[in-house]
């Protein structure tokens, strides 16, 4: 399930105007409105962004009256961000012992 899950996040994060309307939510809440405002798109656009980002876990929304607002799901965030970090330590070691590889020829060589 992780997997199916991440690669929602991930295709959800690929597109600039969803990057921008997750940023401007880890600030905090916002209406629909207060996110699209700065999106050189149209109100119907930015909801469909909004709808991919819902339907991938990255933002929940709450309509109150005819207001609907937004918020970042951290939870998701939080596994996409450590999904990354364990790919970056993994290469991180990876590349450390091709290091001492290296370094063994090397030594080698010059004996």
């Amino acid at each position: 399930m992780l997997e199916y899950s991440l690669d929602k996040t991930f295709a959800a994060l690929a597109d600039p105007a969803r990057r921008a309307i997750v940023e401007r939510l880890t600030q905090g809440p916002a209406t629909v409105s207060e996110l699209a405002r700065p999106l050189p798109m149209s109100l119907p656009a930015a909801m469909l962004h909004l709808k991919v980002l819902e339907e991938a876990g990255l933002v929940t929304s709450a309509k109150v009256g005819r207001v609907r607002t937004c918020q970042v799901n951290p939870a998701m965030l939080s596994q996409a961000e450590h999904w990354v970090a364990d790919r970056r330590a993994m290469w991180a070691r990876n590349l450390d012992r091709l290091g001492a590889f290296l370094n063994a020829a090397k030594a080698e060589d010059e004996t």
